[in-house]
């Protein structure tokens, strides 16, 4: 892929990030305010286990979204530095199938494989 189709990729994968990270902000603001009206006790109300559960998971969801987005702009910059698709740990090429699949991609697929 040439350096403005690994662009174009990165921005397109960017612009839908921005926007999960808009979309899981504002289900975590209507669950902090459903919470916010109602007497919830977490341990002893069967709703209140439920609604922590989900702020969580969306939580989760949000802190994913949000590294993603640092890795996508990590490879911005890998790509301005003239450094993108050589693996940040070993220097080898990172493989053009793991960059199709991933283009935030930082490692190739054998130092991925060993870092757990």
């Amino acid at each position: 892929m040439t350096t403005e189709g690994v662009r174009a990729e990165l921005d397109a994968d960017r612009q839908r990030t921005v926007a999960q990270i808009a979309a899981l902000s504002a289900v975590i603001d209507d669950v902090v305010a459903s919470q916010a009206d109602v007497a919830t006790d977490d341990e002893h109300d069967p709703e209140g286990a439920t609604i922590a559960f989900e702020r969580q998971r969306v939580a989760a969801l949000l802190d994913r979204a949000r590294d993603h987005l640092s890795a996508l702009d990590a490879a911005a910059a890998r790509l301005d530095a003239g450094t993108y698709g050589g693996c940040e740990r070993c220097g080898k090429p990172i493989g053009a199938e793991r960059q199709a699949a991933r283009p935030a991609a930082a490692t190739c697929i054998s130092c991925a494989a060993s870092s757990g």
